[in-house]
Formats: C-alpha cells, structure tokens, sequence
C-alpha cells in the first residue's frame, strides 16, 4: 500500500471538513484546494495551496477553469507501476496526487427552489468536480477519492494505523461510491433540463419523461418494513425537503410504518392555512380539526375517536407550543411531525422518551411512484384546490353559509382517507370517518357508527359520485343536513332528486379524490 502524501480538496458540503484536513495534515499530507475550500482552510489555521500554484495558471472564468488541467488530472490518472506513466508525469514536472476529496455544486437543491432561473440552474452544474471524482474512481489503485463528509472519520481511522495508507479494499469501495455519485448528479441534471423550454424557462413539463431517472440516497436501515419479516431501508433525494429529509428531535427509531403515517399526517396537515391538527391511524385520520390555536385545534381533533387515536401519529402545521404539547402529551401517541417544536413543548415532552418529535422541512410532492411488477407507475400528486367557480349547487336547496364552510373543511380531509371514502364534520371538526369500504353505502354506515359525536346537523363529503341513491339516503338518516361530492354518475339526477326529497343541499365539485 503506496502513502498518501497529497490530496486535493474542493467541495460544496464543508461540514467534518475542518478536521478532516487538520488530521490529514498532522499525517504529514500536502493539501492543494481551491476557492471557499481554501479559504476555510487558511481561515482555520491549515496550511494549504493554492490549485493555481500546482497547475502554474490562475483559476478563470468566474472559476469554471480552475481543475481541468493536465497537472490535475495527470496527477490523479497515472499509473504509478507503469514506468511510461511515470516517465510522463516526471517530463512535465506533474506530482502526484493520491487523494480527491471533493463533493459537488447542490444542483437538486437549486433546482427545488421555487422559481429558480435558468441561469442559476446552470452555474450550479459542476464540471470540474465530477471530472476530477471520475479520474480518481478509474484509477483507485493508487487514488483514494472521498465524496461523502460521513468518510472521513473512518478514513483517518485507517491512515492512522496504517502509516497514512488506505487499502485496496478501502480505495475499490470509496470508487464504487464515487461512480454512483456521479451517476446520480448527472441523472438529476438530465431529468431537469427535460422540464426546460426553449425560452429556457423552467415549466412543468407536459406528459412524463421517456426515460425516468430516480436518485436518492439511503437515509437509514429500518428495523424492518410493514412486517417483521420485511427488511427495509429509507431513501431521501437531496431536495433538503420533506419526509425523508426530517429531523428527527426525540424518541426511539422510526418504523416503515411511522413513516408512511407520518406523510399521511403531514400530507393533510398542509392542506390548511390555519392552525390545523391531523391523527392518523393506518394511513386515515381518525380525527382531524382546525382551530384558533393549534391546542384547541388538538383537543378537537381527538373528540372525533379518541380510542382510535392511541397509538397515534400527528401532523401540525404550526410550530408545536407549550400548550399544545402539554395536551398531546396526555395520550400515548407514536410520532408528532410539525414544522418545529419550541422549548417549551420540548419541555413538555421531555419524559416520553420513546415518542418521536420529528421537524419537517416544507417542499412539495411532485411525482406519486408506486411499484409494480417489472416496473413503476406514475402519476402528479393530487394538489387540486377548490376554487369558487368549482362549485355547482345541485339541489333545489342550497347549502347555508355555515354549512358551506363546513362542507369544504370536509373535502379538504375526505380527500385523505383511503377510498370508497365518506366523512361527516361540522365547524371545522371531522365527526366520523368512514373508510376504504368496498360498497359506498357500507362507507356511509361506518362513518356514522364510528361518530362519538352528536351527528345531527354534520354535513357529508364523498371522494367520488353516488352511483345509486341509496348512499344519500343512508347519510340523511344521520341528521346530516348537506353534502359534497364530484358528481358525475349516470345517476345523477336520481341522486340529486333524492337529496330534494329528503331535503338536503349538495354541491358537486367536478373532482374525484381516490386514494388506494
């Protein structure tokens, strides 16, 4: 195993990079870096050099010139058992370099952003970065590259007992992971520029793409999936946001399945402006309310079923205070994801050890992906947001003010519960839930038998038509006095003569909300 004695340093993520090079340093390596790297560096008391000063030329334009040179990756692609290679670099005054320590421009951080220009997006495609990880990776014999922060301390481990040398195992698995991480930024650059028109503005793009490119990197093992006998692992893509991308504050170690609720939850609790609290049990809400706190909006909530709401997980979309925590904190509840928890509701949670507090950074869901056999469907995410003119007043009656703002609360969390879904509320409160029945009508009968509230002047959301009668019927029989549904049945019209008769209003909004 031949010594590192030089490393080039050059990454974007700075974080472990301090003491990475402090250690690489004490081992006696020169470092060579470049631009924001070397000025860390000096700044933190290492000695370093400049790239210019290896390569004899100064960094240009902007810095898109500052590692394609020969005195790079000369430096990096000989061969050092060939004596022609050697002979080459030694007539050129080229060094050695046995270690590339570089991570990439955040290309899927800028393209996330939210009206991103086209020109930022392109100055955030790194040449230099992957040609110098790609160089290093072909000749892993004699180069280490490092691409990841989470490397280095085992790294230094291995140079430290080993006399400042990596093995050809070390350098073969670091290569592995470099071409894969080359692989990945390419992809994501791919899969970008196909959403970019010719006004070189960035759009939707229509329809989906020929080739569909994933990449993500894998956040954890999990203990197991859905079942003790699955095995399973979390995947995040390097957006920075959502579920996957959570900071997790307290509590024992996530499941397959508090992650799925926890999207569930935190998917309905974003549906709202104002202070909302959502439970969930097995991907539904077994209570769901607004309110004008985020603790009264909690105690509402979970006056819907609160025995199905043991053993819950939550969704806020408000930071969780003191007072909202210490109502959470008096039933026993498996995670709690919101925006940020303050000291005080930390305080307040600080003795349920086990109950995981998990911070969500905000970013929207484009894509839906699910699994099939010998492939994968694709679908957008189901963002569709009632407008006024959506709404059609079908029946001879139409809703009253109190009952219109109480049937569009309902579509907002109807829209969440696992299809053939009904749902009864009133002032911003789920009352019962009925979900994911076979038959509608069975739907109807079980929202009703799971109400532990008063029924009686609730209003009824469905997540697509009525293709009998006999649903509505079942509804009136509640005391629930309107309903909201898509329409579109060739039964409308029975439908609606229905709800004349037994005096009900509905609306028809044109849109259906399945969710299997």
């Amino acid at each position: 195993m031949s010594k590192i004695q030089r490393a080039i340093l050059s990454v974007t993520d700075k974080s472990g990079l301090v003491d990475f090079a402090h250690k690489l340093a004490a081992f006696g390596v020169e470092l060579v870096s470049t631009g924001g790297t070397a000025k860390l560096l000096r700044e933190s008391g290492i000695a370093v050099k400049d790239i210019s000063e290896l390569t004899g030329f100064p960094e240009m334009l902007d810095g898109r010139v500052k590692t394609l040179h020969p005195k790079v990756h000369g430096g990096i692609l000989h061969r050092r058992e060939d004596s022609g290679h050697r002979a080459a670099v030694a007539e050129h005054g080229i060094p050695a370099i046995d270690m590339v320590v570089v991570n990439l421009y955040a290309f899927e951080k800028t393209a996330a952003k939210p009206g991103v220009h086209f020109e930022e997006l392109i100055e955030n495609i790194d040449i230099g970065g992957p040609s110098m990880i790609r160089s290093a990776a072909k000749n892993f014999q004699d180069v280490a590259v490092v691409t990841s922060p989470a490397d280095y301390g085992a790294i230094a481990e291995e140079m430290a007992r080993s006399g400042n040398s990596l093995s050809r195992e070390t350098k073969w698995r670091l290569a592995q992971k470099a071409f894969a991480t080359t692989a990945a930024y390419d992809s994501a650059i791919a899969s970008t520029l196909e959403r970019v028109g010719g006004d070189f503005a960035l759009h939707t793009a229509e329809g989906f793409p020929q080739i569909l490119r994933l990449s993500f990197q894998k956040k954890m093992d999990l203990r197991y999936g859905e079942n003790p006998h699955q095995k399973a692992a979390m995947y995040a893509d390097a957006s920075g946001a959502g579920v996957a991308n959570a900071h997790q504050v307290q509590g024992k170690e996530l499941s397959y399945n508090n992650i799925v609720d926890l999207q569930a939850a935190w998917d309905l609790a974003r549906e709202f402006d104002e202070p909302v609290c959502a439970i969930i049990k097995h991907t539904n809400p077994c209570g769901t309310a607004t309110g004008k706190t985020l603790a009264e909006a909690y105690v509402r909530a979970l006056e819907c079923d609160p025995v199905s709401a043991f053993g819950g997980v939550i969704g806020v979309n408000r930071t969780v205070d003191a007072a909202a925590a210490n109502e959470m904190a008096k039933l026993f509840l498996e995670v709690i994801a919101a925006p940020a928890f303050d000291e005080g509701a930390k305080a307040a949670f600080a003795s349920k050890k086990n109950l995981r507090l998990v911070e969500v950074p905000a970013g929207e869901q484009n894509w839906v992906l699910k699994n099939i056999s010998g492939g994968m469907l694709v679908q957008d995410s189901d963002r569709h947001k009632l407008s006024e003119g959506d709404l059609k007043i079908v029946t001879k009656r139409p809703p009253t003010a109190e009952e219109k703002r109480a049937l569009l609360f309902a579509w907002k969390v109807c829209k969440h519960v696992k299809s053939n879904a009904i749902l009864y509320a009133r002032d911003g409160q789920a009352v019962g839930v009925g979900a994911g029945q076979m038959s509608r009508v069975d739907s109807c009968k079980l929202g009703a038998m799971k109400a532990q509230l008063p029924l009686k002047g609730t209003v009824a959301a469905s997540d697509a038509f009525f293709p009998f009668p006999d649903g509505v019927e079942e509804i009136a029989k509640t005391g629930a006095t309107a309903i909201i549904q898509p329409g579109g049945s060739v039964r409308d019209q029975e439908v609606i003569e229905a709800a004349d008769r037994l005096g009900l209003a509905m609306i028809f909004t044109g849109v259906r909300h399945f969710r299997h």
